[in-house]
Parts: structure tokens; sequence; C-alpha cells
């Protein structure tokens, strides 16, 4: 059974350990410049009306698109795991220190940051839209969506990328994760904003200075991620031993 480590600040602090702490920042950066963008697109094109059919999928499309992108670039390096949710849910099932995964949040969040604000400058002071519920869907309901949603992701990491059967299941681990991400915001995008990763909402919140029902965000996938990494390896990552010898 996999237990949290907490971890060292020698192998956290180590030249792989930064190496994989950049490559989270670019690909957490680009994640969220591509995402948030097209929602910023969008907005301009339809001259901020109401998100329809049509633009629910291509939103959901650029997300699976570009995590899909973002998590292979950054798979040797880092996992590339692009989202608080999935570092968290890692840690919790012994993937990654405690220590190694609150450096890992640092730059995620600031990759999100970067691309918000960076996306406010070139589309000329576009608002950049933040996630919130949408009229009817109580707090609770989105933190309750946010759970289950992102526990399909943390499990989807599992499955395909952390699993020692795996096998040629693991080449695809970047699509897969890319495609449930897509696929949950088709499902949760008009309720809950479909999330799953504290750092895409944490950066559009930051860039607008509107943090009202950021907390949904943070809870949500939390939880969702932090079940996922208890389930998962506990029930379907199985240690077996070699007999010790008899001398």
């Amino acid at each position: 059974m996999p237990g949290i480590a907490f971890g060292g600040f020698d192998d956290s602090f180590s030249s792989s350990s930064i190496k994989a702490y950049i490559a989270e920042f670019i690909s957490t950066l680009l994640f969220v410049f591509a995402g948030v963008g097209s929602a910023i697109a969008f907005d301009k094109l339809t001259a901020g009306a109401d998100l329809n059919p049509a633009g629910l999928v291509a939103v959901a499309l650029c997300h699976a698109l570009a995590l899909f992108v973002a998590v292979s670039i950054a798979a040797n390096i880092s996992g590339g795991h692009v989202n608080p949710a999935v570092t968290f849910g890692l840690a919790v099932g012994g993937q990654i220190t405690i220590i190694t995964g609150v450096f890992y949040w640092i730059a995620q969040l600031l990759g999100a940051v970067v691309a918000s604000f960076l996306l406010s400058f070139v589309t000329g002071g576009l608002a950049v839209p933040t996630h919130a519920c949408a009229a009817g869907v109580g707090a609770i309901q989105g933190v309750v969506f946010e759970i289950i949603i992102t526990f399909g992701l943390v499990y989807t990491v599992y499955a395909t990328a952390c699993d020692p059967k795996k096998g040629a299941v693991g080449t695809i681990a970047p699509i897969a994760i890319g495609f449930i991400v897509g696929a949950n915001i088709l499902a949760a995008g008009p309720f809950s904003g479909g999330s799953m990763n504290p750092a895409r909402s944490f950066g559009p919140a930051v860039a607008s200075f509107d943090f009202s029902q950021h907390w949904i965000y943070w809870v949500g996938p939390l939880i969702g991620g932090g079940l996922a990494g208890l389930i998962y390896p506990n029930v379907f990552i199985t240690s077996e031993h070699a007999p010790i010898a008899d001398y």
C-alpha cells in the first residue's frame, strides 16, 4: 500500500527537480494561455454573447488539445502534471513527495498567472474570464461537479501514466488525459465551468482581480484528486516482492 512521503529539500532542489519545475511552469503557461484564450476569442467573436453549444465544443476541444500537448512536452521531465489537483492526487498516492509537490504547485500557479496577464496584454485589455457556477447552480453543487470530474481526470492519469501495468496504454496517456478534460468540460462547463484545475482558475482570478466563488475550484478539484489518489493505487496497484532468500 503506497504511503504519503514528505521528502527532503535536497531532492527537491536537485538539478532534475529544478528542470521539472521549469517544465511545469512552461506547460501550465501554454495550457492556460490556449484554454483561457479560446474563451476570450469566443467572447470577442460573439460580442460577449452567452456560450452556445458550438462555443462550448470549441472551448472544450481547445482545452483537450492544449492539455494533450502540455502533458506531452513535460512528461519526460516533470511527469506533465500541469495541475495542482493532479499533483495532490499523486502525492496522496505516494507518487511524488509533499515538498516537491509544493514546488510543483508554485510553478503551476505562476505559469497560470503569467499566461493570464499575457492574454490581457496581447488582447488589448480584454476581460479575462473567470470560473463561476451558472445561474441556478449552487456552490455545493459546483463543488460536487468539480469533485466528480477531477476524480475522473486524476483516475485517468493513474490508469494511463502511473500504473506499472499500463503497458502500451502509457503511450496514449497524454491524449487520454486531454480527452477526459475535453469531455468533462462538455459535461460540466454549462454548470460549474468545468475547471478540474486550481491553477486554470487561479490565473484568470488574479488577472481579473475577481475571486468570487474561487474557493470552489480549489475545494472540489483537491477532494476529487485526493480521492483518486487514495482509491486507484490502493485498489489497483499492487506491490509484488520476490521471496526472501533462505540462507
